[in-house]
This record gives C-alpha cells, sequence and structure tokens, in this order.
C-alpha cells in the first residue's frame, strides 16, 4: 500500500521507450507517493525513454 507523501523508487529491469515506468509513475502519483527516482539494469539509449520521463531521475547500471 502506498500512503500520501510516501517516497517511493521505480525499479525496472530494462528502459526502453519508457512507457512502463511513466504508467508506473502516474499510478504511483495518482496514489499520493513522491516519485523519488528510477533504477533500471539496462538502458537501451537509441530508443529514448529517458528523454520521455522528462526531469526525473534515473540510474542505469549499464546503457546500450
Amino acid at each position: 500500500m502506498v500512503r500520501p507523501g510516501q517516497r517511493v523508487a521505480i525499479l525496472d529491469d530494462v528502459l526502453a521507450t519508457g512507457g512502463t515506468v511513466a504508467a508506473t509513475g502516474k499510478l504511483l502519483e495518482d496514489a499520493g507517493a513522491v516519485v523519488d527516482g528510477v533504477s533500471v539494469v539496462l538502458e537501451l539509449g537509441a530508443l529514448g525513454g529517458r528523454q520521455v520521463l522528462g526531469d526525473r531521475k534515473v540510474h542505469a547500471l549499464r546503457t546500450c
């Protein structure tokens, strides 16, 4: 359960187009949470997912 004002991080395996992370962030924010950042194992940089996420802090272990 997410509580209003709770700080959360989004964790995902691959950041490609950014759709999954963007949708997850919207759901969490609609529930009142504050998304503090995004971490992924692999970012497929050529697909532009990071740009879709706007000013969210994104950390990738590896970028291809």
